[in-house]
């Protein structure tokens, strides 16, 4: 893992202040790298800075509410001013959501677009301009199994990992004569702060998000060294576990089989069972 096209070493990181962006953010330190640790919350951005520096790397706390276009420019206009550009923006801050269609209340809908969807398309015109203008860089989006998979009763977080691939899949056409590279990650359950803003209209919603992440043996470090590993081959499509991997590939290649099961499984209440939520 070397990363040599990116002699500069200059990342920035939405949501570095918690879970995986600030283990990603930890690996790049490994690496010695400047990371840009774009958080809203100071206390964590100030604690990710520490270890960031413990590990190696050389860190800047960038205050930044992601839903906010001012805050990004604003982003953008320091890393331009401090490190005269940036070689890795990634668009990772975001919150997750659960409930049926009809019963998730607007203002979540709007919530969960606004930090899942939005903040990457504004993430990405801010910084899309000094990327174009230096002719190199790379662009990685948070998405997740979710937006593969469209399992039921997840319907507002699989519509905004469903976004995240296809502004991703967009961005790769747009950004390929630049010299621009993109990558999406698709990762399934894993051990992360997700549950912190979990939000649903039904408890047993909760509980069975809770359960997978419990029963989920793998840790936002495992998925951070996968995505650095990625990134250096310059894989697009980044989907971290097997499960995941299953599913994309049943349903890419044998959708009508996919859904038939799908809808099977969430027929007989096997998911429930599974996850001992009733």
């Amino acid at each position: 893992m070397s990363l040599k096209r990116f002699p500069e070493k200059r990342i920035l990181i939405t949501g570095a202040g918690s879970g995986f962006g600030r283990a990603l953010a930890l690996e790049f330190a490994k690496l010695g790298w400047r990371i840009g640790v774009a958080e809203i919350n100071a206390e964590r951005a100030a604690e990710s800075a520490e270890l960031i520096r413990q590990a190696g790397g050389r860190p800047v706390e960038i205050l930044c509410d992601v839903t906010k276009p001012e805050d990004l420019d604003a982003a953008a206009a320091l890393v331009q001013k401090e490190w005269g550009g940036l070689d890795i923006l990634v668009n990772n801050a975001g919150v997750a959501a659960a409930g049926l269609v009809e019963k998730t209340p607007l203002e979540t809908w709007d919530w969960i677009l606004a930090l899942n969807t939005k903040s990457i398309i504004l993430g990405c015109r801010s910084f899309i301009p000094m990327l174009k203008a230096q002719k190199s860089g790379y662009i990685v989006n948070m998405a997740s199994a979710a937006g593969i998979s469209s399992l039921p009763e997840m319907g507002c977080y699989n519509i905004t990992k469903a976004a995240a691939i296809s502004l991703s899949e967009t961005l790769r056409g747009e950004l390929a004569p630049f010299n621009i590279g993109v990558s999406v990650i698709c990762p399934s359950f894993f051990k992360t702060n997700l549950m912190d803003q979990f939000t649903s209209p039904d408890e047993r919603q909760r509980k069975m998000a809770a359960a997978f992440f419990k029963k989920s043996r793998v840790t936002a470090d495992q998925i951070a060294r996968h995505v650095v590993k990625s990134v250096d081959k310059k894989r697009f499509y980044i989907i971290t576990q097997k499960d995941a991997r299953v599913m994309w590939y049943a349903k890419r290649f044998f959708p009508e089989t996919y859904f038939r099961i799908a809808a099977s499984i969430y027929k007989k209440n096997l998911m429930d069972k599974y996850l001992g939520v009733s």
